[in-house]
């Protein structure tokens, strides 16, 4: 029989015919110590508490929970993207490609969140929507990191948070600093592809477009498909970050175009319109647009 990681505690005798019957043959025996140890590490009894519903509507509590961990979430993926951006930046692309791989999986989680409410029906949102006020995700200090980490960068977006001391501050120093994508530009500089001075030092605080000799350059790497070429892995790594970027915003498009339709943003956003023009905003611009060419 296959030991799980709970059969590492102290065993309890039940002997072979508890076992023939189907109980396990052996029980983790906790003492209060060893049960609190777990609660202590991951904070489960505040984590449990933050859960607060405003109204009677039962659907209001998938949509905190399903928030909240859209949030924790963020700030996963925000953490593999710093060190991939710090490791671009350092030259090491083996460690960049590891942190980008390691975001993947948090990004797909994210992406698959939306499933938790994909049922919520127009009349049972409507019944709690009041509740959040003026609330909304476009106001999330989290989301809007990720964002300026992927290079759409927004100054007023910022000064919105000042308010939050810490979510503010962090914004401010994401907004001041290269992002992502910008560290990539300047390794392959730094490597003698023709990325041009007024790309790779232009001014942070400024949301990247797209320049037609980027995507020269990005071209030449595509152009060297020997195995050994880190820039081209480097490239298809970003593009699959890049590619879940689009799908979680499409998702959010369809969710919130299935719960509420057309009806203007509680935060004061179009909803619709605003999500769908961000939905068709490429990351990474020119490593799409290079394939057209290819």
């Amino acid at each position: 029989m296959a030991r799980t990681a709970y059969d590492q505690g102290r065993r309890v005798p039940g002997g072979a015919a508890a076992e023939e019957a189907g109980a396990p043959s052996a029980c983790p025996v906790l003492g209060t110590d060893e049960a609190a140890a777990y609660t202590d590490y991951v904070h489960t009894e505040t984590l449990l508490s933050l859960q607060r519903p405003r109204t009677g509507e039962p659907a209001e509590l998938s949509f905190i929970i399903t928030t909240q961990v859209m949030e924790l979430l963020f700030r996963l993926i925000r953490h593999h993207w710093e060190q991939a951006r710090d490791a671009l930046e350092a030259g090491d692309t083996a460690a960049a490609l590891a942190a980008l791989r390691r975001g993947t999986g948090p990004q797909d989680v994210l992406v698959e969140s939306w499933g938790m409410l994909s049922m919520l029906t127009p009349a049972e949102f409507d019944r709690f929507r009041a509740s959040l006020d003026v609330a909304s995700g476009v106001q999330s200090a989290g989301y809007r990191q990720l964002e300026f980490l992927l290079g759409n960068k927004s100054a007023g977006m910022a000064r919105a948070q000042r308010g939050l001391p810490v979510a503010g501050a962090g914004l401010e120093r994401t907004l001041a600093e290269p992002g992502l994508y910008d560290a990539a530009l300047r390794l392959l500089a730094r490597r003698g592809l023709p990325v041009p001075d007024d790309v790779t030092e232009r001014d942070w605080t400024r949301p990247y477009t797209a320049d037609p000799r980027v995507e020269r350059a990005w071209a030449e790497v595509y152009a060297d498909e020997r195995p050994g070429n880190d820039l081209l892995r480097l490239a298809e790594a970003l593009l699959d970050t890049a590619e879940r970027v689009t799908r979680w915003r499409h998702r959010h498009l369809m969710a919130v175009k299935r719960s509420m339709g057309a009806k203007p943003g509680t935060g004061g956003s179009s909803g619709l319109d605003w999500l769908a023009r961000n939905a068709a905003r490429d990351v990474f611009p020119e490593l799409w647009s290079l394939r057209t060419g290819v």
